[in-house]
């Protein structure tokens, strides 16, 4: 009977350690999820984190390229491009100006004697002339009239500003004595409409 007993406990304790011993093994496999599931969204983030410092890099880069001087990589000079306007469109160029919109022409302003003033477009890498459109909301006669008794060109400016730099802009500076502003990669200058005198701009202050 006593061994009846003995061998009942013995079975009872067998039973209950397994099970002890199965709930921890269950405890086990609830824990490891958990830590996957953590590690994974710990990853995510990262990644997340990642993607927007990319993001404020790229709008860095966006706004010091906006703070970028304005240069010139084109084939045709400023003169070139004077003299490929009047070829087409005869006339007084009274200005003109790089387009630096990535359209890579130039845009140069001739105006007839009558005052009609049109807007001839030059390819910036061969010359050609793209062609040209009439400004009916402008009237050049104040130009030609600002122009009147002097002897430099708009192009002969031009030729004389490269001196200072890669030309990108030339035009008309008619509020007092007429010249020519030119503006280069180095900085803005002016040319005298009569001696071809190149001169540094400077700030009225």
């Amino acid at each position: 009977m006593k061994r009846n007993i003995v061998i009942a406990t013995v079975a009872a304790a067998a039973l209950i350690g397994g099970g002890a011993f199965a709930a921890s093994a269950s405890g086990d496999d609830d824990s490891a999820p958990v830590r996957g599931k953590t590690n994974v969204q710990t990853v995510a983030d990262d990644r997340d984190d990642s993607r927007d410092d990319d993001r404020r890099d790229d709008d860095r880069d966006d706004d010091s390229r906006d703070d970028t001087p304005r240069t010139a990589t084109t084939e045709v000079t400023a003169a070139d491009a004077v003299a490929a306007a009047l070829k087409h469109t005869s006339g007084t160029a009274v200005s003109v100006d790089l387009e630096d919109d990535g359209a890579d022409r130039w845009e140069v302003e001739v105006v007839k004697s009558d005052g009609t003033e049109y807007t001839v477009r030059v390819a910036a890498d061969t010359a050609d002339v793209l062609g040209a459109q009439r400004d009916d909301d402008s009237d050049g006669r104040d130009e030609l009239a600002a122009l009147r008794g002097t002897t430099v060109t708009a192009e002969e400016a031009a030729r004389a500003g490269a001196a200072k730099g890669t030309v990108v802009e030339v035009d008309l500076d008619d509020d007092g004595p007429a010249a020519w502003s030119v503006q280069t990669t180095q900085g803005e200058w002016t040319v005298d409409a009569k001696t071809s005198t190149v001169t540094q701009e400077r700030d009225d202050d």
